[in-house]
């Protein structure tokens, strides 16, 4: 059974504000402060990043999103800094419905791989590739605001 992005939030270490923000954007679709992305995202594919993130890191304390990304009708790939009030993490990713099809030997109508039914049945399990780049610990008295650089609390 496939759990859903609400059941994987609920599971989540992510933070209230986090929480809230992803409960918005699952009602409206759009970027925030802290679910950061350009136009060119489509949001069913910033959610199905988002549900591989809450299936990654569980127990990341998650602030803030910052997706870069380019959309195909097949493909998104790109890459997105995870925030934590400790720390970011740079990651890699690249979700490929029809290369997903192909795993499953799965053909449409006339022959070439069912990318409309891999996107519908595995949804944000097509991620071809999902790699941790770097993980940057941030100084101490450092607080995250949403996305962007962050900010130095004053002392």
């Amino acid at each position: 059974m496939h759990m859903t992005i609400a059941d994987q939030l609920d599971r989540s270490a992510a933070s209230a504000p986090f929480r809230e923000a992803l409960a918005q954007f699952l009602r409206d679709g759009r970027p925030s402060p802290r679910i950061a992305y350009g136009y060119g995202c489509p949001s069913i594919k910033v959610e199905r990043t988002l549900h591989k993130l809450l299936v990654e890191y569980p127990g990341l304390p998650i602030e803030s999103i910052e997706l870069h990304a380019a959309s195909g009708c097949e493909y998104f790939r790109g890459r997105m800094i995870v925030r934590t009030a400790d720390e970011e993490r740079h990651v890699a990713l690249h979700w490929d419905c029809k290369w997903r099809a192909e795993q499953e030997g799965w053909r449409d109508w006339f022959g070439f791989p069912d990318q409309t039914r891999a996107a519908r049945e595995f949804g944000w399990d097509c991620f071809r590739a999902w790699k941790e780049e770097q993980v940057i610990a941030l100084p101490p008295g450092t607080r995250v605001v949403a996305s962007g650089e962050p900010e130095a609390v004053p002392a």
